[in-house]
């Protein structure tokens, strides 16, 4: 059962998120239920649900579930009405910020995040990220991801 936690922060975080949307300039569904409601959540990908992130990225007509599609789960919100997906190691409840429009159908949606939800071992107590244990994949664009399983240390220099 994933773990979840209200955001404790004075000046609250921001997540930005890039939506592409349709050559002729109509939204997808994403920019679209952003633009109506004012909320969205982010879900990190895991390596074990990649397969179906790409199920979710397939295109759809308007109003098909794609996490249904994926035999993903929907739970609901908790501070906001958007729905967040189970399995993800980790997701972030968002009321949008700002909305920066690139070009005729690309935008920058910035949120402030006001929940976050994260599976045991995820998040230690001391609010530090075990990347093990999200696994995390990123969708670059078109068929490519990538993971960040590479990890090194790097001191940062110290002045005198």
């Amino acid at each position: 059962m994933p773990r979840r936690s209200a955001s404790s922060t004075a000046s609250p975080p921001i997540l930005a998120i890039g939506v592409e949307n349709q050559p002729d300039m109509s939204f997808k569904d994403t920019g679209h239920n952003i633009r109506m409601t004012e909320v969205f959540t982010v879900n990190i990908v895991s390596r074990a649900i990649a397969e179906a992130m790409h199920v979710c990225g397939a295109k759809y007509p308007r109003g098909t579930d794609e996490l249904k599609e994926a035999g993903l789960t929907a739970m609901p919100g908790e501070k906001i009405a958007s729905p967040w997906i189970k399995e993800a190691p980790a997701a972030f409840e968002c009321r949008r910020h700002v909305t920066l429009e690139l070009g005729k159908s690309r935008q920058i949606i910035m949120g402030e995040i006001v929940f976050a939800h994260y599976h045991d071992g995820a998040v230690d107590d001391g609010l530090h990220v075990d990347p093990n244990v999200i696994d995390s994949v990123a969708r670059l664009g078109g068929d490519t991801c990538s993971t960040i399983r590479d990890r090194f240390e790097m001191l940062t220099p110290k002045l005198a």
